[in-house]
């Protein structure tokens, strides 16, 4: 890994904690879009990247922050939890067969329709 690749993963990382910490996202919204544009991952392999990262010490932190204000339903988030994991075992299994350039053009189709619906919405 050279010095440049190294601190555009440093900034990618950071950047997708400010955006984890302050509004719930980053995998797929920041890591996995900053990883195939800036390092030249293919879409299936930023995927599995961000998906190894996503592990509980990781987010307890950020998680703590809520908590302790009163913004977290534990209940919700272990059902959530549960079936998250379930759900990613048969996502991954589904998005490894479909090829690289039909992934990209699902996944940036369903950016767009959950940004029209963030800002559309009342």
């Amino acid at each position: 890994m050279s010095l440049n690749e190294l601190i555009i993963i440093l900034i990618i990382g950071f950047t997708a904690g400010i955006f984890s910490g302050s509004m719930g996202v980053g995998g797929g919204i920041v890591i996995v879009p900053a990883l195939v544009f800036f390092m030249g991952f293919s879409l299936h392999k930023a995927q599995g990247t961000s998906l190894a990262l996503m592990t509980i010490p990781v987010m307890l932190v950020a998680t703590y922050n809520y908590h302790k204000d009163g913004y977290v339903d534990i209940k919700v988030a272990l059902i959530l939890a549960l079936t998250f994991i379930i759900g990613g075992y048969f996502g991954s299994k589904l998005s490894i067969m479909i090829p690289d350039n039909i992934m990209k053009k699902v996944f940036g189709a369903f950016l767009i329709l959950v940004a029209f619906k963030m800002i559309f919405s009342k």
